[in-house]
């Protein structure tokens, strides 16, 4: 296949005092229906969510991203069918079910829409626009002992 798809992504918001309604963009979910493709790219800014919340369970929220992020198959089609009944779901009814406002820590932002020849491509740019510090890429923050495989930190 050639040429552009439509997409559509949202941000993860990470809302730590759900009564205070302050919010840091954590991560990014991205769905190409012309693709076949869903996938989230993850990276929690601890420092950033500590100036929210001091008292923030990191690990869980981190580990909760991490969840969000193999349920839309980041981990390879093995993990999502390890994420229960909706791992099985096709990927537009994921990616649905995933942006379906919620009143929790984990929220996901309005849903927007583009177009891209690669959809892989198009998340990391969306998680270095949307997510990543200003300036910052994605490798750099690897380097500095955050994983792709678990993006909260070490």
């Amino acid at each position: 296949m050639s040429g552009r798809h439509a997409f559509e992504y949202a941000a993860l918001q990470v809302v730590p005092r759900v009564e205070r309604g302050e919010r840091i963009n954590a991560g990014v979910l991205l769905y190409c229906r012309g693709l076949d493709f869903l996938g989230a790219s993850v990276h929690l800014d601890r420092a950033r969510l500590a100036a929210l919340d001091p008292h923030a369970d990191t690990a869980g929220i981190g580990n909760a991203l991490d969840a969000l992020a193999r349920l839309c198959g980041s981990g390879g089609i093995e993990a999502a069918r390890y994420a229960g009944p909706a791992g099985e779901e096709d990927n537009g009814r994921r990616f649905r079910r995933l942006t379906a406002p919620r009143s929790t820590v984990i929220q996901p932002g309005p849903v927007h829409t583009g177009l891209t020849a690669d959809p892989a491509a198009e998340l990391e740019r969306l998680l270095e626009l949307l997510v990543l510090p200003v300036g910052a890429a994605r490798s750099a923050i690897d380097g500095a002992g955050v994983s792709a495989e678990s993006p909260h930190g070490p």
